[in-house]
């Protein structure tokens, strides 16, 4: 008896997707994402705003979005993800669908459910992409993975006590001290 095949899934899998349900796409294959937590959201906004100001404050070229919102990493209609926040100075890279192409930095805030995805998956995603620099935000573990791929350095583990330098904005830095618990 042959083996059943397996379903391939492609992004307009994802926009037929019912109304208010998320998810993403790796390779064909559907991932359902839970409801952010309250912790997650907190984490999320004080990086939108430290990050965005300094962009703002700075003048700079890049945009930051905050999930959801779509990265198309790959030319394919098999890879769609949603990363926490996306940092894109290629304005060329945007489009009304999101974005075509790698951010220059990502950030993923990890969920109970998401572990794996974000430590793994989406790690070996972003560097086969072109992504620039990749952050872990792990709110269980209180410690940031920094991924400096442009240079081939990293992970570099910091405490959410710590004052962790951004590689794509030299002499840019985050103190997540100041974040709120």
């Amino acid at each position: 008896m042959p083996l059943p095949k397996e379903q391939i899934y492609t992004v307009d899998d994802i926009y037929d997707l019912p109304d208010g349900q998320r998810a993403e796409l790796v390779d064909g294959q559907i991932y359902y994402m839970a409801p952010p937590s309250r912790r997650h959201q907190d984490i999320l906004s004080f990086l939108h705003l430290v990050i965005g100001n300094y962009i703002h404050e700075k003048k700079g070229n890049c945009k930051i979005y905050p999930a959801p919102f779509a990265v198309f990493l790959f030319e394919d209609d098999r890879n769609y993800l949603e990363p926490d926040l996306s940092v894109i100075c290629d304005k060329g890279k945007l489009n009304d669908k999101g974005c075509n192409g790698a951010p220059d930095w990502v950030i993923e805030i990890v969920s109970p459910g998401s572990k794996l995805m974000d430590y793994y998956t989406k790690l070996g995603l972003y560097r086969s992409a072109g992504v620039r620099e990749y952050w872990i935000v792990d709110p269980m573990r209180k410690n940031v993975l920094v991924y400096d791929m442009e240079h081939g350095e990293g992970p570099v583990t910091y405490s959410f006590s710590d004052v962790i330098p951004v590689t794509i904005y030299p002499g840019f830095s985050v103190d997540f001290g100041r974040m709120d618990s």
